[in-house]
């Protein structure tokens, strides 16, 4: 079955109160850790190249929004939990290809791990993918259906009173292109998941029905879950991301992730740069303890 961000939980409509408050109970366990990503730590850059290569390959293949936002979730939980070396370059491109293959697998995607590997350095083969993806699951604790900002749209859009009908659609579409323009930025990192769903919201309505904005800030604020000072401050921020967001989006996606620029590794010669292009990596399978921080 094919995983939907917008309902990670089995729900029906009989049952959609439950739904709600089990999505508010467990939204943490999917978050990833704000102190992980300081701007100096190895994570932070990682979790950039990651990031620029995956905006690569969506681009170059025409990738569904939602599949590739689901791998870059389980990257930054799994860089929260899991120490990184900093001297092994080639870990940010298998990181983000088993990402990208556990996303396509959960959203029912066929997608070719080898196409987009054709054109760097590095070629990974099927059984040094497939460890990586078992070190993810086993660090995400096998939590793969994600709980994201979208699985909130819904609700928070139904406590708008709107003058229309066509325009709860509109507010809504409008949000998720908001949520998808600032994933990059790892500050959003401090806030759950329904704070990003409620703010991306307050942002499409500022832009869309700005009349209407001071009703929609209360009626999300009074829901019992949501604090009004974080909804605020999260909401300026999104603002302030989304206005710089296609320029800074723009200037990662030109990053060239080769061997050469992920965490400045440097090929000595030619003949050395040669070579590891014609070499198929299979990094996992000689570890038998199977860490990452032995590799």
């Amino acid at each position: 079955m094919k995983f939907d961000l917008e309902n990670p939980l089995s729900s029906s409509n009989e049952h959609e109160n439950d739904t709600v408050s089990a999505l508010f109970a467990a939204e943490s366990d999917h978050m990833p850790s704000f102190f992980s990503f300081k701007s100096t730590d190895i994570p932070f850059f990682i979790r950039r190249h990651a990031f620029s290569l995956i905006s690569q390959v969506q681009f170059s293949y025409n990738l569904d929004q939602f599949t590739t936002y689901l791998a870059v979730n389980y990257i930054d939980r799994f860089l929260s939990k899991q120490p990184v070396p900093g001297n092994k370059p080639w870990i940010v491109r298998i990181l983000a290809i088993a990402s990208l293959s556990l996303a396509a697998k959960m959203r029912s995607i066929s997608l070719s791990l080898f196409d987009f590997q054709r054109d760097e350095g590095l070629i990974f083969d099927s059984q040094s993918i497939q460890r990586m993806e078992v070190l993810i699951l086993t660090t995400l604790n096998w939590r793969l259906r994600s709980i994201t900002p979208f699985a909130f749209l819904q609700f928070f859009e139904s406590l708008f009173e709107l003058s229309e009908s066509s325009l709860s659609q509109i507010l809504k579409d409008r949000a998720t292109d908001i949520i998808f323009s600032s994933h990059y930025e790892v500050k959003l990192f401090e806030y759950k998941q329904s704070i990003l769903a409620a703010s991306a919201l307050l942002c499409a309505a500022h832009e869309l029905v700005p009349q209407q904005f001071s009703f929609f800030l209360d009626a999300v604020s009074k829901w019992e879950h949501i604090n009004k000072d974080e909804l605020l401050n999260c909401w300026e921020l999104m603002r302030d991301v989304t206005d710089a967001g296609k320029s800074t989006i723009d200037e990662m996606s030109s990053i060239s992730l080769t061997p050469k620029t992920v965490l400045d590794y440097e090929v000595t010669s030619p003949q050395n740069e040669n070579n590891s292009k014609r070499r198929r990596l299979s990094g996992f399978r000689n570890d038998q303890t199977f860490h990452i921080s032995q590799l």
